[in-house]
């Protein structure tokens, strides 16, 4: 019994010792397997096994527990790797566990890999343990690893040619750099073997190579005589030493050496400027090969992209080429070259590189303020806009050529060009006393050149609610049309802006313009017609052609508007060339810009089956236009003279420039007309030059400005005038300001001369004037030639009254600046005031100072003219000899009356000026730039009764 108590006890400690032995199982396997989180491997094409680095092993913390088998439970090693798990999708490799004790495991290819098809794999991979007990359930697996297993490549394609055979043409007598190519590819992944290596011809003995690149070329100049084609096998190799699977083969035929082009053109022809229209292709023709051709189609291009704004054009002020081309009066130039009338383009960026100072160049950063008053442009008139523009490429944001918005307070834009997108758009908005209903506000044209980056000419006609738009002369309507309601009354003023657009609530410019502008005008009350238009846009250069009445009926001539371009057809190769030859270039410029103008002739020739069946390169050249003859402007007359304050006071004034001349010459270099004995070798003489000649030629001026200098002119009392009756009737235009005055227009420098001598100046209040000097610079084509600086001075010579002047001093003694004038200049004698700076003269220093003056002034005078009259008398004397005996002037005794009223020596001063001898003059500056050649062909005997004139004395109104 007890025995039996004893057997149950067992029975129970044994089921208590394997209730605690599988709890204790249970947590044995606690710890995941653990592997690297990155594997890189490495297999080739034709193995299934990858290298992996590091190598695929697993490792677990859990120790294998072993149990009795009294207790009948399975033994199991929970440390152990069961296996590896591969995650992704149509993955071509399979893991595999080697070792479960120690993890070891490999990764290989289930299938054939193909690096062609796809040269890496990436994907994951985890690892298992056993789990516990004999099912090995609760298994634990490791993180995920990534592995990237790249596929080397095997050289298993050959090179492959991309053409079955190629085909080339070759002229004989001529070794080419390369005749043609030939290429092969290779399908194989890597680079090594795909790339080809090599190419070889495989046929023996031709005179012919090919290069690592696959070019052939000829080794030696090839024969038609002798072979009119060769057959060329050729192979490729791969950088695996792979030979192409097929060769190809090549086909060189040789043509003899007659090729259809244009013969006998010369690339580079010279035009001298002012010789008119210059032949091109004097002696070219067609060489066709003895093909039988049906017709012909010829374009001769001639681009002068590059000059002006699009071809050689005056570079006249637009103001003044719409005057030429017969515009209405009115015009207003809203971007002109900067002068003293005419500032606000200063510091605006110009293109230099062109021949034109007048083309302003816009970043997107700078804009311009129009003065008030310069424009006056009612909407309920008509008036037109016109303006040259560069602009390119087009922009998302709005770009401003022109606007008039308002000054303060507000941001509405009354009227606006601008640019969006490739579109031109004009913005016009009516006054609020027209009408309150919607009215046609915008309008919009694209066009492709706004946005071409070339130079065209623009031209609005407004005459609301229509507007016309012409672009190079052609007339293009408005694809849009959109309409809005007047502005609303207000009493703000409007700014009027160029290259943005003024905000007045901000003060300040937005929505820039991105280019180039020129020859921005407004013109009131009367529109541009279509010959005006045409006028402005015309090329003063293109090509030209005058056929005779045999040729002319044989081909068709067409020309593009500026003549740049000139398409020719026919069927007749004779009469072709009789029309190329008398093709010519024209260039109408009196100074036109120099440089090239290329040329390119292409054409197209057809046979009987209307298709193109020989090919005629194009022929290219091009026209040097020559260096002009650059013309010398000169400005000459009486620079520096004296006049007493009652001529300065009067309502004429004083004449500035009485005896004025205006000489324009070109200096030419001529041959020496020697014999020819002497002119034998005269090339390798370096003392033989060649002679320069000088030629007076006429032409026109376009400004000439008269400028004070030292000081602007005081509006209170003193002023530049001119008749403007005078100025009207000779088609020329005036404006002053305190600088000076200007005149501008198209003209001869005959009636530029004649106003200039109307011009006089006046001075109401003399008393602190003692000399005044002047400034006068003429030009030609805006500004391309410049005169000399032709300056003018002026003394004052004050009446020897000493009550007048006493009472002068003291009643306006403000009018006495002695500080300015350090001192006197009278007829080139200077007098020194010791206390100027702080002492007003008294009325008997000024009688002593004008009287010393008067006789120092007479002296010197009177010296000089009996000294010349004896020069004169001692020339013609010896026959024209000159400077042969010395004049002894040592006995000499002049004695002259100091008190010699100013009326005597002004009426003096007269009668040589009416005599031209303002050369001989001691009052004529010797820094006049007046041609000295012109003044010596004076006769003599005209300049020495002139001379004897000067030296008859006046002495009636001498007092003792």
């Amino acid at each position: 019994m007890q025995f039996r108590r004893y057997k149950h006890v067992a029975s129970i400690v044994r089921v208590v010792l394997g209730l605690l032995c599988a709890v204790e199982a249970a947590k044995v396997n606690k710890h995941k397997p653990w592997i690297e989180t990155t594997y890189h491997g490495i297999v080739t094409e034709n193995d299934d096994k990858v290298l992996l680095d590091p190598p695929l092993i697993a490792l677990d913390k859990d120790a294998p527990l072993h149990y009795a088998e009294s207790f009948e439970v399975t033994i199991t090693k929970e440390g152990e790797i069961c296996g590896f798990r591969i995650h992704g999708q149509n993955v071509p490799f399979e893991a595999v566990v080697l070792d479960k004790s120690t993890g070891e495991g490999v990764i290989r290819a289930k299938d054939k890999l193909d690096c062609e098809l796809q040269k890496e794999h990436t994907f994951t991979i985890q690892a298992y343990d056993c789990g516990e007990g004999p099912d090995g359930a609760n298994k634990k697996k490791s993180h995920k690893a990534i592995v990237h297993i790249q596929v080397n490549d095997v050289n298993e394609y050959s090179p492959v040619f991309k053409e079955k055979s190629y085909k080339a043409t070759v002229i004989e007598g001529k070794k080419y750099d390369s005749i043609l190519k030939v290429e092969a590819v290779d399908a194989d992944c890597s680079f090594q073997f795909s790339q080809i290596c090599s190419y070889a011809i495989v046929t023996p003995d031709v005179p012919f190579i090919v290069d690592k690149d696959g070019f052939i070329k000829n080794t030696e100049k090839l024969n038609y005589s002798k072979e009119r084609m060769y057959k060329l096998t050729v192979t490729a190799y791969d950088c695996g030493k792979n030979r192409a699977s097929e060769d190809v083969l090549v086909k060189i035929s040789i043509k003899p050496t007659c090729k259809p082009s244009w013969q006998g053109f010369n690339k580079r022809i010279e035009y001298e400027p002012g010789t008119g229209s210059l032949a091109l292709f004097p002696s070219m023709h067609l060489e066709t090969c003895e093909e039988t051709i049906t017709s012909i189609q010829v374009n001769i291009e001639l681009e002068t992209n590059h000059i002006g704004k699009g071809c050689d054009r005056d570079t006249y002020s637009e103001k003044s080429l719409h005057k030429l081309c017969g515009a209405s009066a009115g015009t207003v130039e809203l971007l002109p070259a900067p002068s003293s009338s005419a500032n606000w383009t200063v510091g605006l960026p110009t293109d230099n590189g062109h021949d034109s100072h007048q083309v302003f160049e816009f970043n997107g950063t700078q804009a311009i303020k129009v003065p008030e008053g310069v424009v006056n442009t009612s909407l309920k008139e008509p008036f037109t806009i016109s303006v040259w523009m560069r602009h390119g490429p087009g922009a998302r944001e709005k770009e401003t050529i022109l606007c008039n918005s308002d000054k303060t307070e507000m941001n509405r834009h009354h009227y606006s060009l601008y640019i969006h997108n490739c579109r031109l758009i004009l913005l016009l908005r009516l006054d609020p006393a027209e009408s309150e209903n919607y009215k046609p506000a915008e309008f919009h044209w694209k066009l492709d050149q706004v946005c071409d980056k070339e130079w065209h000419h623009y031209v609005l006609n407004v005459e609301y609610p229509s507007v016309a738009l012409f672009v190079d002369g052609a007339t293009i309507e408005p694809f849009l049309v959109t309409e809005d309601y007047p502005l609303h009354s207000s009493k703000f003023d409007t700014q009027l802006t160029i290259g943005a657009c003024w905000q007045g609530e901000n003060a300040h410019m937005s929505q820039f313009f991105r280019g180039n502008l020129a020859g921005l005008m407004i013109r009131s009350g009367k529109l541009e017609n279509k010959e005006v238009i045409d006028c402005l846009y015309t090329c003063k250069e293109g090509l030209d052609v005058q056929l005779p009445e045999e040729v002319a009926s044989a081909v068709k001539v067409e020309f593009n508007p500026n003549q740049s371009s000139l398409n020719v057809e026919g069927d007749d190769i004779k009469a072709f060339d009789k029309v190329m030859q008398h093709i010519s270039y024209l260039n109408s410029r009196q100074f036109p810009t120099p440089g090239i103008r290329h040329l390119r002739i292409s054409t197209t020739l057809k046979c009987f089956n209307e298709e193109t069946c020989i090919s005629v390169p194009d022929a290219e050249g091009y026209v040097m236009v020559l260096q002009p003859q650059e013309p010398r402007i000169s400005l000459s007359g009486i620079d520096h003279f004296a006049r007493g304050t009652a001529d300065f006071e009067s309502p004429k004034g004083v004449t500035l420039f009485p005896e004025l001349r205006i000489v324009s010459t070109i200096t030419r270099e001529v041959e020496a007309d020697d014999e020819p004995e002497a002119t034998e070798g005269a090339e390798d003489d370096p003392t033989v030059q060649e002679t320069v000649v000088s030629e007076e030629i006429m032409h026109n001026l376009d400004t000439c400005e008269v400028t004070a200098l030292d000081e602007e002119l005081d509006g209170e009392h003193e002023t530049l005038e001119v008749d403007q009756a005078q100025v009207q009737q000779r088609g020329l235009e005036m404006t002053s300001s305190n600088l000076g005055l200007v005149l501008t227009g198209i003209n001869t420098m005959a009636n530029y001369e004649q106003v200039l001598q109307l011009i006089h100046y006046r001075n109401w209040h003399t008393e602190a004037l003692f000399d005044r000097k002047f400034k006068l610079v003429c030009s030609e084509l805006n500004g391309r030639y410049i005169s000399n600086n032709f300056k003018v001075e002026v003394n004052v010579i004050h009446t020897a009254n000493p009550m007048e002047h006493a009472n002068n001093v003291k009643v306006q003694p403000n009018f006495i600046n002695p500080v300015q004038h350090a001192s006197v200049d009278l007829s080139g004698h200077n007098l020194v005031n010791a206390h100027q700076a702080s002492v007003v003269p008294s009325a008997a220093t000024i009688v002593i100072v004008v009287c010393v003056s008067f006789l120092v002034f007479m002296v010197v005078l009177g010296v000089f003219r009996i000294q010349s009259a004896h020069n004169r008398t001692m020339r013609d004397t010896e026959g024209g000899k000159e400077n042969e005996m010395d004049w002894d002037d040592s006995a000499l005794t002049i004695t002259v009356n100091p008190m010699e009223t100013y009326e005597d020596q002004h009426s003096s001063e007269e009668e040589e000026s009416e005599n031209g001898k303002e050369d001989d003059d001691p009052i004529t500056s010797a820094e006049s730039e007046s041609s000295e050649d012109e003044e010596a062909e004076e006769p003599e005997d005209q300049q020495g009764a002139s001379r004897q004139q000067q030296l008859e004395w006046d002495n009636s109104t001498l007092t003792y």
